[in-house]
């Protein structure tokens, strides 16, 4: 059975009586999950109203007392993550041996931020004047939202929640309206972890409206955003104009550079299997893929054939390797990458079709031959489509590579240690990965550059958009 759905505005759980609902459907299928409740403006303003009532106490709560409900939390989730992951599947699409490695791992970001709060600290600075002394705190910001989106549910809330709750803040989440299963288990962990009310907060509505709403609110001093670059340049300037701090973390174009002394075989396969996770809906997915001209051939074919070997199905299916699109409106959005591929003269040797049964699937896909100017070239594609390009000369693949507006994660495979520390100098981007995957550790900074983003969550980094700094001088 699918979850009830609710509102979570100050320790209670509020059910669509009263409120206009959204149905949830799954994407493997077509059908209705549930109806989820919509928050009013009253419900805004009651969030609001915990959430400053709250911070009062909470803001000067013991960092250990606060490691204490994470690690509750943490606890929790790994002990539900089947049931969690079950409900995710259902609403969002992903195989459910993703879905619960998501749980898993989300678990880790909430024992490491326990650990981390607990050593927030300042400093004292040596006075020119012995009567004189200079102390520097680190305190919580404030109220914040958040906004977080479908792709990655459980993941992307729990990332600010942490670092909100762990730093002394309270705050008012957001979360995707198409998945949200997996953010009501994260209200219902930390409400069980024993959380005090008001300190977290959920409601759902209509993006637009909840976002302007709670932005202008003079009680909110902090916003996070996870999304597309065009919404986050518009919360980004909202939130300018009322000087309030912000963390973004938007969209991306991932390159993948592929030099001639790289293990082809391995690179071709970890990179295939990378490309179908969530079904290519990954904001760090590789999209962009340069293929130095002397293994471009031995590549495109063991890359072709690892996708074409990929199984396509409902989440829940065991021998499922890729699931459907999130949303039935994703599909005619990837026709439109391949008819544009096709018109400019690009070839598509696997894939480029709606799959024919119920649900919203769409074939892993291979292009070819493409221009560095046609759409998925240029737009991030979002889905389980690869375009492979040919290079030459490596300078040139490096300022291609670094041609858009977009610097979230780059890839590359090599051999040479030279070529790796000319691609790690000169790669454009927040995150560079060599011979690997390795983002999104909890004790690794997750963020962007150029359009992409702005500030960074994980790592040391993590509580930095959570606190300001307060200089006290005394004698």
């Amino acid at each position: 059975m699918y979850p009830d759905l609710h509102l979570y505005i100050n320790g209670e759980f509020l059910d669509g009586q009263g409120r206009k609902t959204q149905p949830v459907i799954n994407p493997a299928s077509g059908a209705t999950l549930g109806q989820l409740p919509l928050a009013g403006q009253a419900d805004l303003d009651a969030a609001l109203a915990a959430a400053q009532a709250a911070f009062q106490s909470w803001r000067h709560s013991s960092s250990m007392d606060r490691s204490a409900i994470l690690r509750k939390v943490a606890e929790l989730s790994r002990e539900r993550a089947q049931e969690i992951g079950r409900n995710l599947t259902l609403d969002q699409g992903k195989p459910l041996a993703e879905s619960v490695g998501e749980i898993i791992s989300c678990a880790d970001h909430a024992d490491w931020h326990a650990e981390e709060c607990r050593r927030i600290y300042g400093r004292i600075i040596s006075p020119r004047n012995p009567k004189v002394r200079q102390m520097v705190l680190r305190e919580p910001i404030g109220v914040c939202a958040a906004f977080t989106p479908w792709n990655f549910p459980y993941n992307q809330a729990i990332r600010k929640i942490c670092a909100a709750i762990g730093a002394g803040c309270t705050i008012i989440l957001k979360g995707p309206e198409d998945s949200p299963s997996a953010v009501m288990a994260i209200a219902q962990a930390f409400h069980d972890a024993g959380l005090p009310p008001g300190v977290l907060n959920i409601v759902w509505g209509v993006p637009q409206e909840v976002s302007d709403y709670l932005i202008r609110s003079p009680i909110v001093r902090k916003v996070s955003f996870t999304g597309s670059v065009p919404v986050g340049k518009q919360l980004a300037a909202l939130a300018g104009a009322h000087m309030k701090r912000i963390t973004m973390e938007l969209g991306g174009h991932s390159p993948v550079l592929v030099l001639p002394d790289a293990d082809v075989e391995r690179a071709a396969r970890q990179l295939a299997r990378f490309k179908i996770r969530n079904a290519g809906q990954v904001c760090i997915s590789p999209t962009r893929f340069y293929i130095h001209d002397d293994i471009y051939d031995a590549f495109e074919q063991r890359f072709t054939e690892e996708l074409a070997s990929v199984r396509v199905g409902d989440g829940l299916d065991p021998d499922t390797q890729m699931g459907p699109l999130a949303h039935e409106r994703r599909v005619p959005v990837m026709k439109q990458f391949v008819d544009n591929a096709r018109q400019l003269g690009g070839k598509v040797i696997l894939g480029g079709e709606r799959l024919e049964r119920d649900g919203f699937f769409f074939s892993p896909t291979v292009v070819t031959d493409l221009p560095d100017h046609a759409m998925l070239m240029t737009e991030e594609p979002f889905g389980p489509i690869a375009p492979l390009t040919r290079y030459t000369d490596l300078d040139e693949a490096i300022r291609r590579a670094n041609s858009l507006p977009f610097g979230l994660s780059a890839y590359a495979f090599t051999q040479s240690l030279q070529a790796a520390h000319q691609l790690a100098n000169e790669l454009e981007s927040g995150m560079v990965n060599i011979n690997h995957f390795g983002s999104s550790l909890p004790e690794t900074p997750f963020g962007g550059v150029k359009d992409s983003g702005i500030g960074s969550e994980g790592g040391a980094e993590t509580f930095d958009g959570y606190l300001v700094t307060k200089f006290v001088t005394q004698i």
